[in-house]
This record gives C-alpha cells, structure tokens and sequence, in this order.
C-alpha cells in the first residue's frame, strides 16, 4: 500500500527527511511544497544565502544517505580552527581536533534537491516550489495552498503524514495553535544581521588565512564572521544589537567602507564599491527562537527543525539540529515498524528536552558582554589543557562538546549550568546597559 508522505518546506531537514522515506521502500511517495521559488533556477545572489557550518551531528546525519557525505564535501572547505581580530590588530587563534564542515546554505539545499530529483521520477516524488500553505484543516486532514502569483484559485490537497518543515516561521506550527494544550513560546533575538560577501578579488592575496573562521567583535557587542569559500571569496554575516542603529542607517557605499574601514579594517580594506552596494541592498533579518509543548498533532502531523526549535546563530547549530531532526525521524521508523502515531509521540519525547536546551545554549552559551567573552576564551583554553592531561576529571570545553561531539544538548547544558546562569545574567546587563547609552544618545 502506498504511504503517501506530504513535507512543506524544502530546506535542508525538509529535503533530507525525503531522502530518508524514499529510501525505506517503495510505498512511499512524496509531496513537497515550498512557498520560495526552486533555488536551482533563482539567481544565486537573490536567493537566501548564508555560510552554515556542518558539526559531527549535521555530517552524522547526512552519512545516513549512501554517498551523501561525500557529495557534500566535495562542494565545502573545511575550518579547523578561529581567528579571533581584535581591535589592536592582534589575533587569538583557537584550533579545532575535527574540522567543521562548511558551505552555503544554497548550495547545500540544491545538492540534496538535484539528488533527490536525479534518483526519483515523478511516480514517487513531486515538488511544488512557490506554493505557500495558507491554512491546514487537521480533522479534514486537507491543507490549503495558494500559488505565488495569485493568478490562480487556492488549491486544497490530502494529506496522509504531514511533515512541517516550514522554518522558524511555520505555518504547520501555526495551525498548532488552535489545539488543545500546545504551549509555543517565541522570542527575537536582541541582535538582527546582513550578510556580507567578498569576491575572491578582494580577498586573493589577503592575510585572511584560509582553513580558519574569522572573528571580530566590537565593545557595542557588533559581531562579525566570515569564511572562506570554495570560489576563494568569503562570505558571512555582520550582527548587531538591535537598538544600535548604525548598521541599519547606513545609506551609500561609500558610508558602508568608511564603516567597515573604521570597525573592522581587515574587511573594510577588501569591500569593494559594487559589494558595498550589495550590502546596502540586502535586508536586515532577525532571529526567532522557539519553544513548543510538543511537536506532533495527533498521529498524522510532525513538525522538525526551525518549525519546532529555531536557535540563536551564535552557537551555529540550527541546520545541524534539523538535519538532525529528520534522522532521528528515519531511526524511529524503524524501530516502531513504520508506525507515524508512534513515531510522532515518540519524536516530541526524546527530541523535546534536547531541544529546549538547544535554545538555552544558543542564547547563553557565548557571552555578549567583551570582558565576558575573555573570560569565556581564557576558559576554553583552561579546559581544553585540563581536558587532555586529565580526561577521567574534567569535561571537554563547551565548544568541543557543542561543535565537536554528539553529546545531546540537554547533557552540555546540565553540565555547563554554572557557565550559562552567569552569561545569562550578563547579558541582561550588558542589553540594559546598551538601552540606556542609546536612550542618552537620543
């Protein structure tokens, strides 16, 4: 009997998690609708790009795939360590014993589509792009789509399993709302971001040294990360506190080199007129992190992902935990015989606590305060000496167990308890005390 599998949302848990059910057997078949145009076709600096980093748990969980891994890493370079940029010029490097994996967002996204589409025809798999749901009827198990160009009349489709993995912004998780006892907590975070790109031009004889993601952060808490790509540019993203409007009031390319000149030199010399135009241009984007109940509506509807624990990007672990997500997913196909009610209430049990503390460790993990982040180094640097000599007494550092292990996140987070309550409490100082200077400013 055919099983027939709806996803809503073609990111990378969406498309993995296909992957995964086409791969099970032949009774399945899928539909997948995206409300964004098929990247593959979309101008690439039009599309929603961004460096994402690929930890053990990311790579782990394409590794399920046969011959994914490799394709994957045919198109990244691998980081094995940070710079660090400070303010006097100098660098503080931090090594890494297993190197992240990295590579734009896009590009990732259109290696698992172009797999999935070379290896299943139409009779198993169907992919609708610029299809944004607009309402889902749980008793009637039908969800409502309408074409992006308005042009035609909504489209009402049958689901059987319906898979949410519509990002931070779910419209699957929406739906969730209007049931009995889903509890959905959503917070922005205090630092919005722009991405920032320079061309292998700019960066060719640079002493940006490749193999490393580079660092710079400012007294005002503006945060900046690039890395190399494999066309020999760089790309990243510039955060910044919300109410420090200086990134935002930014109106020519010659204010955005001035700025970048003046802030963070190693860039500033190497943005040239046409990528300061293109700075200009992008939009401003803020972070939501989320928190549900649950992640299952009766037995037939699972959200995964940023649909059901969007993170903070500081601690670079969003597309990790949703690759992770779809095999956990695949895992408990297994082990419950191919049973969805089972496998959706299990889903919310184990992923639940995990991924609770995934937002915690993403809000508080790394220090927004300067004096705390050298404290915060000086400690990774303490506990990465203790750690080899005496591995039978002392933990790893926090960043060798976020980015280097597959320790569940509710595990660092237990362990790191003591860490995180005080970055906690400074960030709400060092916010409070940044409202202030800018209230005084105005």
């Amino acid at each position: 009997m055919v099983k027939k599998a709806t996803i809503i949302g073609a990111g990378p848990s969406g498309l993995l998690l296909a992957h995964y059910l086409l791969r099970r057997n032949e009774s399945y078949q899928i539909d997948l609708y995206d409300r964004l145009s098929d990247p593959r076709v979309v101008e690439f600096s039009n599309a929603r790009t961004f460096p994402i980093s690929l930890t053990e748990r990311g790579m782990s969980a394409l590794r399920g795939i046969p011959e994914m891994e490799a394709a994957v890493r045919a198109i990244s370079l691998e980081m094995n360590g940070t710079i660090f940029h400070q303010a006097n010029g100098r660098t503080r490097v931090t090594s890494r014993k297993k190197p992240l994996v990295t590579l734009d967002r896009t590009k990732l996204v259109i290696l698992l589509l172009e797999q999935l589409t070379q290896q299943y025809d139409s009779s198993r798999l169907t992919v609708h792009f610029n299809h944004a749901c607009t309402g889902i009827n749980f008793a009637a198990k039908t969800i409502t789509f309408q074409a992006s160009d308005l042009a035609t009349e909504p489209q009402i489709v049958n689901y059987e399993v319906l898979i949410g993995a519509d990002g931070a912004r779910s419209a699957v998780r929406s739906a969730f709302l209007n049931t009995e006892l889903f509890e959905f907590e959503q917070k922005y975070v205090s630092t919005d971001y722009k991405s920032i790109v320079l061309s292998s031009d700019g960066v060719s004889d640079s002493q940006l040294e490749v193999g490393k993601i580079h660092s710079w952060r400012s007294q005002d808490g503006t945060f900046v990360v690039l890395l190399h790509q494999l066309d020999g540019g760089m790309s990243g993203v510039i955060l910044f506190p919300r109410q420090n409007r200086q990134v935002v009031n930014l109106v020519t390319p010659e204010a955005v080199q001035q700025f970048f000149r003046q802030r963070f030199p190693e860039i500033g010399q190497r943005l040239s007129a046409a990528e300061a135009e293109a700075f200009l241009k992008r939009s401003t984007s803020q972070i939501l992190t989320i928190r549900c109940s649950r992640y299952h509506q009766g037995d037939s509807v699972l959200i995964i992902g940023d649909a059901a624990h969007s993170v903070s990007a500081s601690i670079g672990q969003g597309c990790n935990a949703a690759l992770e997500d779809a095999a956990l997913v695949d895992k408990l196909l297994e082990e419950f015989a191919e049973d969805w009610a089972a496998v959706m209430a299990q889903f919310t049990l184990r992923r639940r606590t995990d991924a609770h503390a995934l937002v915690e460790l993403g809000d508080y993990a790394f220090p927004s305060s300067p004096r705390l982040f050298l404290e915060f180094v000086l400690r990774e640097q303490l506990a990465r000496m203790l750690h080899r000599f005496f591995p039978n007494h002392f933990l790893p550092s926090l960043s060798e167990l976020v980015f280097e292990s597959t320790v569940s996140y509710s595990e660092i987070l237990n362990s790191y308890k003591g860490w995180i309550a005080k970055v906690k409490k400074s960030s709400q100082k060092f916010l409070n005390s940044n409202r202030t200077t800018d209230s005084d400013s105005v």
